[in-house]
């Protein structure tokens, strides 16, 4: 497995998470996580190509908003909702819930 890159709780900028979250597909992906847990990468039915979805994963991972693991051959993704709640309080709650239903 390749290393992936996971940025530290201390490292997570308001603006990285803020753009991580700006995009509806991943904003679907970051929901059906607050809901759902852990959740493997092909288990999330997105209206994009396999390529696309790839990139919003990573785009989140990157920003810190997701943790992926492998578990196996599949990558297991979970919510850093810990990390996220420690370094901007409220703010993770409040998007989804100004987003809406799935």
């Amino acid at each position: 497995m390749r290393a992936l890159h996971h940025p530290p709780r201390e490292s997570l900028t308001l603006t990285g998470v803020l753009y991580a979250l700006s995009d509806p597909v991943r904003l679907v992906i970051v929901k059906h996580l607050a809901e759902d847990g852990g959740k493997a990468c092909g288990t999330f039915c997105l209206p994009v190509a396999k390529s696309t979805a790839s990139h919003h994963f990573r785009v989140l991972r990157e920003a810190g908003v997701i943790q992926v693991r492998q578990e196996g051959t599949q990558y297991i993704n979970t919510l850093r909702r810990e990390d996220l709640d420690a370094r901007f309080p409220g703010l993770l709650d409040s998007v989804l819930r100004a987003s809406g239903p799935i």
